[in-house]
């Protein structure tokens, strides 16, 4: 047999991803553990990057860790270390630990991302056990800049982290991560205000702990469908689906939040719809009104779901009409405080799905009463 055909006999090493919503949640150090514990089970595993970042704890983690030295590569007249892709090829370990998994390698390479090299390792048959953060991700990008007020320049494709066969989500609350950082555990004492201030305030913190728990949930989903499909098995039942209503009403966003807590735990899709009046364009006739949904729209989007504008003279019609299509079951509704004879006059468009769609699940979240307009 040819060593061609021996090339294509390998089977592709296996991904672990270890994926954090922050810098400093653990994610290295938590991967430097399992390492310990696989070589204590006789796993050949070796180090092939590591950044401790001058972090004392994940520093001393590494301890006699088989570490493969790093390749020195002239630069500008400077001389620059990266992970040397061929050394860790011919020394062919069973498990290989890859950190800063976005960095963007020094020219010079054979590959412009590390992502790459990651990819080429797989391709060798060596499992790779990776670190990242959720902002990297390619499609979180603009919301993560706009959250966080800050350009997060590398990236990663999302189809790298759909390769992985498995993902591990290291999760610190947001207080105690805060309370690290206060600590000088994370970043140098002069970056320490700047950072609260910035990236690291509450609420990007949240919106960011957020998207990592509901990516992780959803890979675990895909995983235990294509497993299911691979063995043969009796697939699971019809997948969950949410639907947010979304109106123009000022505290829309707390919609949002429900549905993408709901979408998170069941690990399902979500679609924040809204039904436009065909005669009415609100760019012209309500400017303010206008800008409040396209604000809605992004960060229904920022959050994972997918945005929905439907046309119809009747708004309940059209959402139940989207409901039954999309196969939805769960549905996050805004109620504001109305009168019983507003309601018999106006009609309801929450009464009314509730009397065509039986078998779909309503939360509604209470929502303060808009002014009426002239």
């Amino acid at each position: 047999m040819s060593e061609l055909q021996l090339e294509r006999q390998i089977e592709p090493g296996r991904l672990r991803v270890y994926l954090g919503a922050a810098p400093g949640v653990g994610k290295t150090y938590h991967m430097l553990a399992d390492a310990h514990m696989a070589r204590s089970l006789g796993k050949d595993i070796v180090i092939g990057l590591i950044e401790p970042h001058q972090r004392k704890e994940t520093a001393e983690q590494i301890r006699d860790l088989e570490t493969i030295p790093e390749r020195v590569i002239p630069y500008k007249a400077v001389n620059l270390k990266e992970m040397d892709l061929d050394a860790i090829l011919a020394r062919k370990p069973e498990i290989v630990l890859v950190d800063e998994l976005a960095h963007t390698n020094v020219p010079g390479c054979r590959n412009r991302k590390r992502y790459e090299d990651v990819l080429e390792l797989l391709e060798a048959g060596i499992n790779v056990w990776t670190a990242v953060n959720i902002q990297h991700m390619e499609t979180l990008n603009d919301s993560v800049n706009r959250s966080a007020n800050t350009l997060i320049r590398e990236t990663i494709p999302d189809s790298f982290l759909k390769r992985a066969d498995e993902v591990v989500n290291v999760d610190i609350t947001v207080d105690e991560l805060r309370s690290r950082l206060r600590q000088g555990k994370i970043y140098a004492a002069e970056k320490v205000e700047q950072s609260l201030a910035n990236f690291f305030r509450k609420g990007n913190l949240n919106l960011l702990r957020e998207l990592s728990l509901r990516i992780t949930a959803e890979q675990v989903g895909n995983r235990a469908a294509e497993y299911r499909r691979v063995q043969g098995l009796e697939q699971a039942p019809i997948p969950e689906k949410v639907m947010v209503c979304l109106s123009t009403r000022p505290g829309s966003e707390r919609l949002l939040r429900v549905g993408s807590r709901i979408a998170g735990r069941l690990a399902t899709n979500w679609y924040a719809v809204h039904v436009a009046h065909p005669n009415k364009d609100l760019s012209q006739t309500d400017p303010e009104e206008y800008q409040r949904l396209l604000d809605y729209q992004r960060m229904a989007r920022d959050l994972g779901a997918q945005v929905i504008t439907l046309t119809d003279k009747n708004p309940s019609d059209a959402l139940i009409r989207f409901a039954q299509q999309e196969n939805i079951s769960h549905v996050v509704f805004g109620q504001p405080v109305r009168s019983r004879l507003d309601i018999f006059l106006r009609g309801s468009v929450l009464n009314r799905f509730l009397a065509e769609l039986r078998d779909v699940t309503v939360q509604v979240v209470p929502m303060k009463a808009q002014p009426r307009k002239p």
